[in-house]
This record gives C-alpha cells, sequence and structure tokens, in this order.
C-alpha cells in the first residue's frame, strides 16, 4: 500500500490482526527482507513493514534522511492505520529509527527490539568511513552495493548463503543513488540514544551477532549493562534474518508474545 507523504509516497504492507508490530528494515535495504517472517507474526498479531524513505519503493525527501526525518515518514503511516501503540524491531538502520521513533513518542512503542543495531551514535572513525562512502557510492553506486551487503556476512556464511545474499544484492541495487546518500548522511549525524535503554519504561530487546563487522560486541555489551535489555546472541555477522533466520523468528516471537 501507498501513503502520499511530504510529496511523496511511502510503501508499507499491513497483515494480521492484534498487537501492532512495526517491522523496519535496514540500510540498502527495503521491506521485503521481512517476508518469510511475516505468515508467523501475523498470526496472533498486526505486522506493518515500512520502507525507510530513499529505500525500496519509498521515495526520498531531500538530501539528507535523518533518523528522525524516518521516524516521521513512520509515524505518519501509524496515524494513517490509527494504530497509537506498537512493538518495534528495528534491523541495524531501522533500529537507529525505532530509537528516534521512540525518543520522540515513548508513549506509543509498546516494546523495541534492537537487531544487530546500536543506540551509540557513531564514532569518529565510522563518520570518516561513512564520508568514504559517500564518495564510493557517487562513483559507482552498483559496486557500492554489492562490497557493501558482502561484507555485513561472516566469511563462512557468505559461501553458505551465496544465493540468498545474490538475491538481497538484487534487491538492495534498486535502491537509488540519492536514497543510499541521504540515509548515509543520517546515520552519520544520528543522535547518541543510549539513554533510553536506561530509562525507558516497555520491553527491550538487543539481537547481537557475535562475529558481526559492523558493530563492536564488546561495545554493545557495555552499552547494555546495569539496564533491563534482553540480550540474544548469535555466531552469525550483521545479516541475522539470513544468518540466523530460525533462531532469529523463535526470539521475535517470544519477545512479542512476553509483551
Amino acid at each position: 500500500m501507498i501513503l502520499e507523504y511530504k510529496g511523496t509516497n511511502i510503501f508499507y504492507t499491513d497483515t494480521g490482526k492484534g498487537t501492532a508490530v512495526v517491522l523496519l528494515h535496514g540500510f540498502l535495504e527495503s521491506s521485503k527482507i521481512w517476508d518469510s517472517f511475516i505468515p508467523k507474526l501475523s498470526k496472533k498479531n498486526r505486522v506493518i513493514c515500512i520502507d525507510l524513505l530513499g529505500h525500496g519503493k519509498t521515495g526520498c525527501l531531500g538530501y539528507i534522511h535523518s533518523m528522525e526525518l524516518m521516524a516521521e515518514a513512520v509515524d505518519a503511516v501509524l496515524k494513517h492505520l490509527r494504530i497509537r501503540k506498537s512493538i518495534f524491531i528495528g534491523h541495524s538502520m531501522g533500529g537507529y529509527v525505532a530509537l528516534a521513533f521512540a525518543e520522540k513518542k515513548p508513549d506509543n512503542v509498546k516494546g523495541l527490539c534492537l537487531m544487530n543495531s546500536t543506540a551509540s551514535a557513531d564514532t569518529p572513525e565510522k563518520r570518516k568511513n561513512r564520508e568514504r562512502g559517500i564518495q564510493a557510492v557517487k562513483q559507482n553506486h552498483k559496486t557500492f552495493i554489492r562490497i557493501a551487503i558482502s561484507n555485513l556476512f561472516t566469511p563462512k556464511n557468505r559461501t553458505i548463503f551465496k544465493n540468498e545474499i545474490e538475491d538481497l544484492v538484487d534487491n538492495c541495487l534498486q535502491t537509488p543513488l540519492q536514497g543510499i546518500v541521504a540515509a548515509l548522511e543520517g546515520m552519520k549525524i544520528r543522535d547518541d540514544r543510549e539513554v533510553l535503554l536506561h530509562f525507558s519504561p516497555y520491553k527491550k530487546m538487543m539481537i547481537i551477532g557475535k562475529n558481526d563487522p559492523a558493530l563492536d560486541y564488546n561495545q554493545l555489551i557495555t552499552q547494555t549493562e546495569n539496564t533491563e535489555v534482553k540480550i540474544v546472541e548469535f555466531e552469525g555477522g550483521h545479516m541475522s534474518f539470513i544468518e540466523n533466520k530460525e533462531e532469529l523468528l523463535s526470539s521475535l516471537m517470544h519477545f512479542v508474545e512476553f509483551i
């Protein structure tokens, strides 16, 4: 389905009835990454999947898609559907967007799952990497996408999930140049939101890949110390929805039922 918002289109799907569960994809991805999760999650819940700004079938809004701007687009969809409270599950960048939403509208959050994501802001080194990424995208965005996606898997899993990675890359190649750059700019300037892990009243869970090439394992553990965040660890890398699919689905089902 399509919602017109600020002169652009936001694509979303709405499946099932019950507690609203909002699934937010990561950088370069689209709501398609959730296709195999929807049938089971929607048996007892209302599952909303949204293409974030500049991704999938959703258009762009300017040259910087801040996490706050993406969260406002998510809010527009939920208002349109007359959903007040939701459980948010965000993969990577989708987690940053979920945090931005939770910071602005805490009363609208029933639960928050950060999946291969972090509540911390970019380090200075990571910001430099984003800058390099922006330059690489402008030179050849298709090569950038192929390398970026492959690098998010553990070396072993690049072989095991070769076909799945090819399908994912084909999907990601549809992301327009402007959408890629706008997201990189937005992630680079995002705020640190670790405070939400400590002082928010809703249930929280963090899915961690022990061998995630994009996130520092020890840093993730440190940011959850002295919090009530439930931690689930997998052996894979950054792409749990492929590398640890069955265990991930089970963990998400338990999280949603627990709430």
